[in-house]
């Protein structure tokens, strides 16, 4: 599974796409491939070769690409990374919040994570893993897809009022990512309102085949979820280990949430 299965982009972007669009599609194109040659772009998306050469020049001009000309290939620039830092900065999360969830990944042997609430997403801020315990594959820093198929999104949801839900789930779609993908939005308004209840959102192969993920919320001073944090396994390696990973996630938001009350954590 890869970010661009979940976001649902189309391969071609039609003639009407404006020159914006059609600019952004071949630095996604670029960097999802780690590079490519016009003709690979142009196969792709479905643009004239010098089209390919006119968007890429502008975008090697801004910083974004860079043109290896010996391998007539198209790679990113820095400026990307300029830009993610700057996401990093903005994205801050308190040194104590990293800490706990250090601590989290490290009392239950799971990946671990933490995810907030940036505008109208729900955003993974902080992710903490190992070789022999790791993360969910594409989950990474700034990942804010599929809240209705994760712990974390659902704890989340849950935390919204009716009409919020709604409308986030309006926009952002139920797609089914896997057989058990909860899609129907009568059912996951009910799974949902059981979630808020339980306090604790599990997630059982919704997201990725052969994965158990849980989640607990972390709250404000006024008592209103502001995010979340959760842990991920192997379904058989989370087997038997429910309750164990239940009281960790609880005190980890507890103390997390403890940030988000005194205002440290803003």
């Amino acid at each position: 599974m890869t970010l661009q299965s979940l976001t649902e982009r189309p391969e071609e972007l039609d003639e009407k796409s404006s020159p914006l669009e059609k600019t952004f599609a071949v630095l996604e194109f670029v960097a999802e491939r780690g590079g490519a040659t016009a003709k690979e772009v142009s196969d792709s998306l479905g643009y004239p070769v010098p089209s390919v050469y006119r968007l890429a020049k502008a975008l090697v001009q801004a910083g974004y690409l860079v043109h290896l000309k010996d391998k007539s290939r198209f790679e990113l620039g820095y400026k990307p990374h300029q830009l993610a830092v700057s996401l990093h900065r903005q994205i801050g999360v308190p040194s104590a919040v990293k800490g706990a969830i250090v601590d989290l990944h490290q009392r239950v042997a799971m990946a671990a994570y933490f995810a907030v609430y940036r505008g109208a997403d729900v955003v993974v801020a902080y992710i903490v893993d190992s070789p022999e315990h790791p993360r969910l594959q594409p989950l990474s820093f700034g990942f804010h897809e599929a809240a209705h198929a994760t712990a974390f999104g659902k704890i989340m949801l849950a935390g919204m009022n009716e009409p919020q839900r709604d409308q986030y789930l309006a926009v952002h779609g139920t797609r089914p990512l896997q057989e058990a993908t909860i899609t129907d939005m009568q059912e996951l308004s009910a799974h949902l309102d059981s979630v808020m209840l339980d306090g604790i959102a599990w997630e059982h192969e919704e997201f990725v085949p052969g994965k158990t993920c849980a989640a607990v919320g972390v709250r404000n001073g006024a008592g209103m979820v502001v995010g979340s944090v959760a842990v991920s396994a192997d379904t058989d390696f989370m087997k038997g280990r429910e309750r164990q990973v239940e009281i960790s996630l609880r005190e980890t938001a507890n103390m997390v949430s403890k940030y988000f009350r005194t205002g440290a954590a803003r």
